[in-house]
């Protein structure tokens, strides 16, 4: 949920306002619920801190917003850009905005709406925050049945940025990638600069989530969402932290493909808010194989 409602407070400040709106969003309760106190963002923060607390989580600074990346939400304090001059008030200068991806880009700002879908990394932050959880073990996946689709497009670029080439099949090696794309070279833009990380070999978007974006006016296509395989019919989320096959070729599924600026750049603005947890999945290939169109997915 993004609530993008400014809490009607008056003794509390625009940037208290518009942080409250941002850590609701986070949270994703209604911004009615969150404490209010009267006064400057230093005293909100006191009173954030116990009530997230009350629920698990804490509020932990960022100590260094401008080269932080994280594929998550997180609050920063902003410059306003439509205010300027030495007369204005601290309060009238800053304004909290919702970050979310890696490179990340501003995802919701009650205060400022101009910033939506500007890099963080071409802003001037004052202060930046993130919600973290205080327990944090991990717990094992649930068990989910009937997790099937099937593979309806693929898609390669040979070098980072260059166009998406659609296919019929694909050739996938173990620990690599697709033969012919930029990160089975090593040279897409988020390609590991040192040694082997997982979750770079391919990448998976389901059809039903372009489906969902054209009707609600946010139309684009499977080249220009630049990942490998698009799928019908099964959970891409559900295949977090779980072995299965794409046709022949055996998969272990790491972790969301999250959207960030990068794609926003490269295939049109307003991508990043709608993707957000539906961006895809990033996957290992554990053996080698052919990818077909209309080839089964399945757990293994």
């Amino acid at each position: 949920m993004i609530d993008i409602e400014l809490p009607s407070v008056p003794p509390a400040s625009g940037l208290t306002r518009g942080f409250a709106a941002c850590l609701a969003s986070v949270t994703e309760v209604s911004v009615s619920e969150l404490p209010l106190p009267d006064g400057d963002l230093r005293h909100a923060l006191g009173a954030w801190r116990t009530w997230l607390a009350e629920h698990g989580s804490g509020l932990v600074p960022i100590a260094d917003p401008a080269r932080f990346q994280w594929a998550g939400w997180w609050i920063a304090v902003v410059e306003n850009p439509d205010i300027t001059g030495a007369r204005a008030a601290q309060e009238e200068r800053e304004v909290a905005a919702l970050a979310f991806g890696t490179p990340p880009g501003i995802v919701l700002s009650p205060q400022s709406p101009a910033l939506l879908g500007r890099a963080t990394k071409g802003l001037s932050i004052t202060a930046a925050y993130a919600v973290s959880s205080l327990d944090p073990v991990l717990h094992p996946a649930q068990s989910t049945q009937n997790l099937l689709g099937n593979v309806e497009g693929l898609a390669i670029a040979p070098r980072a940025e260059a166009p998406m080439q659609l296919l019929e099949t694909a050739q996938a090696y173990a620990g690599r990638g697709l033969h012919g794309d930029r990160y089975a070279a090593g040279a897409g833009t988020f390609s590991p600069r040192a040694e082997r990380r997982p979750g770079h070999d391919l990448t998976l978007i389901a059809a039903e989530v372009l489906d969902e974006l054209a009707a609600t006016g946010h139309a684009l296509d499977f080249a220009d969402a630049r990942r490998n395989v698009l799928t019908r019919g099964v959970d891409v989320n559900a295949l977090v932290g779980r072995t299965f096959r794409i046709g022949e070729v055996v998969c272990q599924g790491r972790r969301l493909c999250e959207p960030c600026v990068h794609l926003d750049r490269l295939s049109g603005p307003g991508l990043l808010r709608p993707l957000i947890h539906r961006g895809g999945l990033r996957v290992d290939i554990l053996a080698d194989g052919e990818i077909r169109l209309g080839a089964p997915i399945e757990v293994v």
